[in-house]
């Protein structure tokens, strides 16, 4: 019995590319001195008595490199998405223009720049305890199966690299990030 099992590191490697998924739009969520769509993502609007995501309420625009743009659907909502992006932590201050909410980017200063680091470190931490619970899971199946010590360690060894692997991937892609930060 022991010879026919198998541990699934596909389903752990999948497991841990939806670490990195959610890491990689957490990270996008983050501004870099520069206007993106993908900053307003994290911000939920209280629409019709449920959270709900920005850009289900209204279309987000980049017009320009510093401004972006919410065209809300439903004037019943300018002023629940307006609170929402003010309550956001995003450090913008929309200016109401009928239906649309316009988001001027101010330069970043050294401060916010260093806030946004920080921010995106814990990110990242979020990341590599989400990879460690999927090792952690793979271990557990490990130490259920009935295999020989020697192919246990050999699976264990298999998985820790995995592990490494997608560890290295969140340090690189929070340095990568840190510097885009950083950069004036």
């Amino acid at each position: 019995m022991a010879d026919d099992f198998e541990l699934d590191t596909d389903d752990l490697e999948r497991r841990m590319d939806g670490a990195m998924a959610n890491l990689r739009t957490e990270f996008g969520s983050l501004r870099t001195g520069r206007a993106s769509a993908s900053m307003l993502e994290p911000v939920m609007v209280d629409a019709y008595g449920s959270p709900t995501p920005i850009n289900q309420v209204g279309t987000v625009n980049v017009p320009e490199p510093r401004m972006v743009t919410v065209n809300v659907w439903d004037k019943s909502l300018v002023g629940k998405v307006e609170k929402a992006i003010r309550e956001s932590g995003l450090g913008i201050n929309p200016q109401l223009n009928g239906t649309i909410i316009m988001l001027p980017i101010p330069e970043l200063n050294e401060e916010r720049r260093r806030e946004l680091g920080k921010v995106a470190g814990q990110y990242a931490e979020g990341a590599r305890v989400s990879i460690r619970n999927v090792r952690r899971d793979g271990m557990d199946q490990l130490k259920k199966s009935d295999l020989p010590e020697d192919d246990r360690k050999m699976w264990e060894q298999e998985v820790q690299e995995l592990t490494d692997r997608y560890i290295k991937k969140v340090d690189e892609a929070l340095e990568t990030k840190q510097s885009e930060i950083m950069q004036v």
